[in-house]
């Protein structure tokens, strides 16, 4: 039977595929403004306002993409959504607090009377760190098969780590993008520092993978497909290389060149996610469960197939909408 006739096969193809994207959207967008909190304490209190103004119009958006990718894990692949959620369950309450924090502190801090607003930055700061190192431990844990065993919980440590920095590395690339001056020049210093941190997290993650999984190690390894992936890790290290003789030419005296570093990383973190994708494909539980066997029935999926296809164009107009509408430096937030 043709693969992409029968709906028990292409319909977990194409959810598995919206929750890719959804997964990825949000690891860029909600990447550079968990970033932001994260660098709050080397930033001074005007730097931090100024922070706060570059990622004001566009987090609620981006923490959408959140939402709608565990949404569809939950109605399309209900047996992985118990299953991820059971073995993540206390990373995945800690990443909701953080979330919860950063939220209550990014609208208490302006409002609140000016005796407290040294608080709530330090509330921001923690909410964003506490949902950085949540969502890294989740990522090692899950490329380990989601056991809990000394080894893997040390590496889901590091992982945590690593992904932390690689958010502050996005998020000092779009305050890069984002403002001038002092601030951006801190940035850059923020930037390449960061680098480095998402490069660990990037060879630790490549590395480990094979390493536990024969059936990965096969995919990558094996002839033709050695030499058939080899262009993914080369423009890897090729826009690794690029970003710090990139950083090395900030702040340019035009600012004509400031786009580039989130650009690039953004490029780097689509690069990364595919490489995973390809690795555990078709498991959405590893080793476990393969996203047919853990599908709902396809007269389920089809249904809402029909309401995804109204929702995420929806998310991405909106998302569009607030990037083009506040494009360009970013100046005081205000709420009078």
């Amino acid at each position: 039977m043709d693969l992409f006739g029968d709906p028990a096969h292409w319909l977990p193809l194409a959810f598995a595929a919206l929750m890719g994207l959804s997964i990825l959207v949000y690891v860029v967008l909600d990447g550079f403004d968990l970033g932001v909190g994260i660098l709050f304490p080397f930033a001074d209190k005007a730097e931090k306002d100024r922070m706060v103004a570059s990622i004001g119009p566009f987090w609620d958006a981006n923490e959408t993409w959140l939402v709608m990718a565990i949404g569809l894990l939950l109605v399309a692949f209900p047996a992985a959504h118990g299953a991820i959620l059971t073995a993540l369950y206390l990373p995945v309450a800690v990443m909701l607090v953080g979330l919860i924090l950063r939220g209550v502190a990014f609208e208490f801090r302006v409002k609140a009377p000016l005796r407290h607003k040294r608080a709530w930055d330090g509330a921001f700061f923690a909410g964003s760190l506490m949902t950085a190192l949540a969502q890294g431990f989740m990522l090692g844990l899950y490329v380990l098969g989601l056991d809990y065993t000394p080894a893997h919980v040390a590496f889901a440590f590091l992982t945590a780590g690593a992904l932390a920095v690689a958010y502050s590395f996005i998020g000092a690339t779009w305050l890069i993008l984002k403002t001038d001056g002092a601030l951006q020049r801190k940035a850059v210093s923020w930037a390449r520092g960061g680098i480095w941190g998402m490069v660990l997290g990037l060879v630790a993650i490549s590395a480990a993978s094979p390493l536990v999984s024969p059936r990965i190690w096969d995919k990558w390894f094996s002839v033709p497909e050695v030499f058939l992936l080899a262009p993914l890790p080369m423009m890897s290290a090729a826009l690794i290389a690029l970003l710090w003789i990139g950083l090395r030419r900030l702040p340019a005296r035009d600012d004509s060149f400031a786009w580039f570093p989130f650009a690039a990383g953004t490029a780097l973190f689509v690069l990364a996610f595919f490489g995973l994708a390809y690795s555990f494909y078709p498991y959405v539980v590893p080793e476990r469960l393969t996203i047919f066997e853990a599908a709902s029935a396809p007269e389920s999926l089809f249904i809402i197939l029909l309401g995804a296809a109204v929702v995420m164009p929806v998310i991405a107009g909106y998302s569009i909408l607030a990037y083009t509408v506040f494009r360009g430096k970013a100046t005081d937030l205000r709420y009078d």
